[in-house]
């Protein structure tokens, strides 16, 4: 497994990453012995980074995570980058709002580090950027963390190239983590440059485009019972059956070339930079696999034009998120 860097200062990490969102049953039902299955094949496969969250599963992500680490010992720990993140919040209504303050992210981390039974973090992000406070307070209060020893680097998420740059004149931003794949490619448009400039890796989330770039899409039946999905208008009628329709010269490209196409999609996204870094999620370790293949397959030039003709820029129908899914990503283009 190739390895590259959590920016400049940060750890070296497997190419491929997990998304272990599908810990805490974002995409559907699974079991802890589940995801310590799928934790056990990314040992096997040299796969080091874990990318998780506070609020995926309102913590159970994290709890999987650090029971697996308990059951395997010092080894698993010894193997395993491990990111989280805080920012998101609510008020005293229930609803949802973004804290980017000192006080919410080490109170947040400290629960994360006891959840996963660690000691510090590899890399912490802001998750939502609270655009009410400037970004260089949001640096500083990630950088005292830093600081205490709670975490070895700092990252943001959903954030615009400018938001970027500003925050790295404080403090070294280690990562960046936005959606990036075949399907959504806005991070093309300044955010994987300047990163690039800057020494910050890109994390790339769901890469395999929330299913449309595998051999096996979500299938429309499921798609009511998702609370995320199904309010998504990428997965509404009549867009899914338009973006089914769309990503089958894809998947037959695929088969052509001799790969399930989850992992032509994981090719594109890594030879699209030498800092991006994909962490797609599963609860199949036969789908892992099929991540991991395509983490070590080699795309050449005329690979990669061919994959583009078949599905070029903006191809998909329908907006990555709705009204109430776009509260917190920045916009920048």
């Amino acid at each position: 497994m190739q390895t590259r860097r959590l920016g400049t200062q940060g750890a070296d990490v497997s190419a491929l990453g997990i998304g272990a969102m599908s810990f805490a049953e974002f995409y559907g039902p699974t079991t802890d012995e589940n995801s310590y299955a799928i934790l056990d094949a990314a040992m096997d496969a040299g796969v080091t980074h874990i990318d998780t969250s506070n609020v995926y599963g309102m913590g159970r992500s994290e709890t999987a995570i650090g029971a697996y680490l308990k059951s395997r010992g010092q080894a698993a720990r010894d193997h395993f980058v491990i990111a989280t993140k805080a920012g998101i919040s609510k008020d005293a209504d229930g609803n949802r709002k973004f804290d980017n303050s000192l006080d919410h992210f080490e109170a947040e981390l400290d629960k994360s580090l006891e959840r996963m039974g660690i000691d510090c973090v590899d890399l912490f992000y802001m998750h939502r950027y609270d655009a009410s406070r400037p970004i260089e307070d949001v640096a500083e209060a990630l950088a005292a963390l830093v600081k205490k020893g709670k975490t070895k680097a700092i990252g943001l998420s959903e954030i615009a190239p400018s938001t970027l740059r500003r925050a790295a004149a404080v403090h070294p931003i280690a990562a960046v983590q936005s959606e990036y794949s075949l399907a959504t490619r806005a991070p093309e448009l300044g955010l994987l440059q300047a990163c690039a400039d800057l020494g910050t890796a890109f994390v790339a989330f769901s890469p395999v485009g929330r299913s449309f770039l595998t051999d096996d899409p979500i299938p429309v039946s499921r798609v009511s019972d998702l609370g995320f999905l199904k309010s998504n208008p990428r997965f509404q009628q009549p867009n899914y059956d338009y973006n089914i329709a769309a990503t089958k010269p894809f998947r037959a490209l695929a088969a052509d070339m001799g790969m399930p196409a989850a992992s032509l999609a994981i090719a594109w996204t890594l030879h699209k930079g030498d800092h991006v870094l994909p962490i797609p999620g599963t609860r199949s370790t036969a789908h892992f696999a099929e991540l991991v293949q395509g983490a070590n397959a080699v795309l050449s030039d005329s690979d990669m034009a061919r994959i583009e003709d078949v599905l070029p820029v903006g191809w998909a129908h329908g907006d990555r998120y709705n009204a109430g899914q776009w509260v917190g990503p920045e916009r920048y283009c």
